[in-house]
């Protein structure tokens, strides 16, 4: 038996090759039970992302064209067409590349969490589908394991890559609690959106987004449980917040300082914290000038991410350490279950022994013997046959010069030393 795995990700192909890839959930569990059909294939699962599709089995064989062929077949493309854009591991590799990409080293955004819950969503699609053994079963549970052990021994994830996040982050530096700020984006672009999630997520205290298209405002805000506007509407509620966030396409800045000084005027000059993510600006740079406003454009969060991307790229020098450990870790538990059915059979051998001697025993009390003398022959005869098929083996193995055997056989006796 052996691991096996073949896949495509952002690095290897387009988007229009890793499109035609993708294994929808509707198709999924399908899917699975053919591909775990298919000769030599004994488990199977797969993870399939915008980024990323991988096909994860326990075979018979190393041979990946299995997998290769199965995936042509599949999605109807040519095998000429396709190859240039796979890759492919087997065993010690598969486990490697497993733990790399349920980490995020293996990610876009390097050490980013959202793979982790997707990899977790592969296994009980496998699962669900009954693809999954013993053996592949075990290999991710364990690579969740190294995940969990490279997030809480590392900052791989702990510090923001994205501008919306640092500025949820930087948020949380200024206010103690989000739970009792109000927070204004403007846009409702894919930012905007993530901004939103993330704030939310925070357990931000109320949502209000503007946005020129009020429909596309309010699509947003029912998702957040937020509250939406025109920017007609900006200067009726921007004293209502604590903290202004925008990202536009407008070619004009949309708050001025004259708006925001009444804004402040309105709040009695309790704090606003704003940032700008907007280029061209969307908020007047003397804004930034005013009291009891804190101000960040774009530029001032990339400076954060770039440090944090360096904090990360340490982190993930850690990360390779750990992984190689659990690497190792799980490699010893798979060798040792070769060793299973010999230790079952020697035991089964074993208690055979002691049911025959046992039986004698019994024998020799219910014919009146002692039992001080039945369980003398007991202890005697159940020795004979424990040791007498290693003796003879070593024995042969002495006359033959196998004398690697013989040192083995000194190891699992734990016998002293020879003089």
């Amino acid at each position: 038996m052996t691991f096996i795995a073949v896949g495509v990700n952002y690095n290897t192909a387009p988007v229009a090759v890793r499109e035609r890839l993708v294994f929808s959930t509707d198709i999924l569990a399908s899917s699975l039970q053919q591909l775990s059909q298919v000769k030599d294939i004994h488990e199977a699962a797969i993870l399939s992302t915008c980024n990323r599709t991988e096909l994860y089995c326990n075979a018979a064989t190393a041979n990946q064209d299995i997998l290769i062929d199965w995936i042509a077949t599949n999605k109807n493309i040519e095998l000429t067409s396709l190859m240039p854009y796979l890759y492919s591991y087997t065993d010690r590799s598969v486990c490697r590349h497993m733990f790399r990409v349920a980490c995020g080293l293996d990610s876009m955004i390097l050490g980013e969490p959202q793979i982790l819950g997707q990899m977790k969503t592969a296994y009980k699609a496998a699962y669900d589908a009954g693809t999954l053994g013993k053996q592949l079963g075990r290999l991710f549970q364990h690579t969740f394991t190294a995940a969990k052990k490279v997030r809480t021994d590392t900052a791989i994830g702990s510090s923001p890559v994205s501008v919306a996040f640092a500025a949820v982050q930087l948020a949380q530096q200024i206010f103690d609690k989000l739970s009792e700020q109000t927070a204004l984006l403007i846009g409702a672009g894919e930012t905007i959106e993530l901004t939103a999630r993330h704030l939310s997520q925070q357990g931000i205290k109320r949502i209000v987004i503007a946005n020129r298209t009020y429909d596309k405002a309010h699509a947003l805000a029912m998702r957040f449980n937020g509250y939406a506007i025109e920017l007609a509407e900006l200067p009726a509620h921007l004293a209502e917040a604590d903290i202004v966030i925008s990202s536009t396409a407008s070619q004009l800045p949309i708050l001025g300082k004259g708006g925001v000084e009444s804004a402040l005027k309105k709040r009695k000059h309790k704090p606003m914290f704003m940032v700008d993510l907007a280029v061209p600006r969307d908020i007047e740079t003397e804004v930034g000038k005013l009291d009891d406003v804190y101000l960040y454009t774009i530029d001032d969060l990339q400076h954060i991410i770039n440090q944090n991307m360096d904090t990360r790229r340490l982190a993930a020098e850690q990360a390779e350490d750990i992984i190689d450990t659990q690497v190792n870790d799980f490699l010893a538990w798979l060798n040792a279950q070769s060793a299973q059915t010999t230790i079952q059979e020697y035991r089964f051998q074993a208690e055979q022994h002691r049911d025959e001697a046992l039986q004698k025993a019994l024998i020799l009390l219910k014919n009146g013997v002692p039992a001080e003398v039945a369980l003398n022959r007991l202890a005697h005869s159940l020795t004979n046959k424990l040791i007498h098929t290693p003796s003879t083996q070593i024995r042969e193995a002495a006359e033959n010069e196998r004398y690697d055997l013989i040192t083995a056989a000194r190891d699992i006796f734990k016998l002293p030393p020879t003089q």
